[in-house]
């Protein structure tokens, strides 16, 4: 249940969100497991919240780089968005703001680590996003987000923040071919509230990296990372024109 009532109302102040529904203040902060272990008490967790969130999330800063970068090519703001909302960058956020401690969180999940793991806390911030904007509104939900993510930003415009091991990995390929680089869900293990993931990199027909983490998002980022390995090992080795040769076949 609730770690603490004195997290919660520092949340809200630092939110500065006048509810009209609380309830989904409330849901937003519903991890699955809380919901899964207490069936009876008839809570709804922040998945839905989150899906809405994310795509909230992705136009703002889209809106945002657009107006701020008005010379910079579309790959190259899709490679700024990416590092902003990738899940390193959300989790780090939601420590900010001590979402760990304000999350409704099964015994087992928080024994697990729960309240530390970066897909959950960067999962709950989403899902605190889309109910702000359920309940206020797009430009409500545009404050938030500009305010809590500036440093952010920041840090991913001077280049300080961890790598985008996708993007890496989609423009080395590009560099070959515009064949699509694909990412595959391989198995799901574990009960709903804590799964985990693998993930593969497809590219032409053939896996080229695997990773596993708790999210989809982590999985498919250490499978790209894998794969990036595996790409500049076989493109350097000995031989590697052939291998190049090979890359820009059609």
């Amino acid at each position: 249940m609730f770690k603490s009532s004195v997290y919660i109302a520092r949340l809200q102040q630092r939110l500065g969100i006048n509810w009209t529904d609380s309830g989904l203040f409330y849901q937003a902060l519903t991890h699955s497991s809380c919901a899964h272990e207490n069936r009876n008490m008839g809570l709804t967790h922040n998945q839905r919240l989150e899906f809405l969130g994310d795509a909230v999330l992705e136009l703002v800063i889209s809106d945002y780089l657009y107006r701020k970068f008005p010379h910079s090519t579309e790959g190259e703001l899709t490679k700024l968005r990416a590092a902003v909302v990738c899940e390193p960058s959300l989790a780090k956020v939601a420590r900010g703001l001590a979402l760990g401690l304000c999350l409704r969180m099964g015994r087992g999940e928080e024994r697990s680590g729960g309240r530390e793991r970066p897909s959950i806390l960067a999962d709950a911030f989403e899902a605190l996003l889309g109910a702000i904007y359920l309940d206020k509104g797009l430009e409500a939900a545009r404050k938030v987000i500009l305010q809590e993510m500036e440093s952010i930003i920041e840090d991913v415009v001077a280049g300080r923040l961890e790598k985008d091991y996708k993007t890496e990995l989609q423009e080395m390929l590009q560099q070959y071919s515009a064949d699509p680089v694909n990412y595959v869900i391989l198995k799901e293990e574990g009960p709903d509230h804590d799964k985990t993931f693998t993930a593969g990199v497809v590219y032409r027909g053939k896996e080229v990296g695997r990773g596993t983490g708790h999210s989809k998002k982590e999985a498919e980022q250490r499978a790209a990372k894998e794969a990036l390995a595996n790409v500049s090992i076989n493109i350097r080795r000995p031989g590697g024109s052939r291998r190049r040769r090979t890359l820009n076949r059609k």
